[in-house]
């Protein structure tokens, strides 16, 4: 673990001040709350109003409270708890019908991060966790979510992350590879991947629509290959979109794509 940034430390215990009392503070008041050196305190306090964390009360002069990125936050924060716990409901009746692993996940940057997972009822099954983060490259998830991004955004993404990194032998780590995976992505609405997470699993994976249309999430069902053929996969992939259909009605969605 890397070691705490202070600043940030600081920042952070300030923002914290303002869920007590009546939400407002004024400079002098942040000082001796947070016992810190007034010229810390005017320079954390400036950065954060610049940043919209704080904002000035009106009619208060000298006095703040919260701003509205940290409602944005919050309620971001919200949508993911609501997320996890619906995803976690629909994934577990997925499984119950094809007595397959099943995951929902979100991407964050270059990674999906699993926040729901059902367990396979066989002996032999894929072993994951919820909380887990992998490249999503290499997941049926992961590509089905970076199909949904705007190309601009993709690109930059891509090159941010410099080199795409193989967990199998026939992981994509071709830029241009996965671009043109990306594409029978987008044309199919389903994405596959054979042994590029897992040398002993495939998944099939759709996406998950929130009440704007936009996708936020992408429900999988992972299966190891001794269970696995053309005729389970085109099953399983109907059963994945129907899940993830039911999924996107459970967060507002009703038609019609962003």
């Amino acid at each position: 673990m890397g070691r705490l940034v202070p600043a940030v430390t600081r920042a952070l215990d300030i923002l914290e001040l303002f869920l007590e009392g009546d939400g407002t503070l004024s400079a002098p008041e942040i000082t001796r709350k947070a016992q810190l050196p007034r010229t810390t305190v005017h320079e954390l306090v400036t950065t954060l109003a610049a940043r919209s964390y704080l904002v000035p009360v009106p009619g208060q002069s000298g006095r703040y409270r919260l701003g509205v990125r940290t409602y944005q936050l919050g309620s971001r924060y919200a949508e993911q708890l609501d997320l996890a716990a619906e995803g976690q409901q629909v994934a577990r009746e997925v499984a119950e019908t094809c007595d397959e692993t099943v995951h929902v996940a979100i991407l964050e940057d270059l990674d999906v991060i699993y926040i729901a997972k059902v367990d396979s009822v066989h002996a032999v099954r894929m072993v994951s966790a919820a909380g887990r983060r992998l490249p999503a490259h290499c997941t049926s998830v992961g590509k089905m979510l970076l199909a949904a991004l705007p190309a601009d955004e993709l690109d930059t993404r891509i090159e941010e992350a410099g080199e795409l990194a193989a967990m199998t032998h026939d992981s994509i780590t071709d830029p241009e590879a996965l671009r043109s995976a990306l594409v029978t992505v987008r044309e199919r609405g389903i994405a596959v991947e054979h042994r590029e997470s897992n040398p002993d699993v495939s998944c099939v994976a759709a996406p998950v629509r929130d009440g704007t249309g936009r996708v936020v999430a992408a429900l999988s069902i992972s299966v190891p290959m001794i269970r696995w053929n053309e005729e389970r996969e085109a099953e399983l992939a109907e059963l994945a979109a129907k899940g993830a259909s039911d999924l996107s009605v459970r967060l507002g969605y009703r038609g019609g794509v962003r």
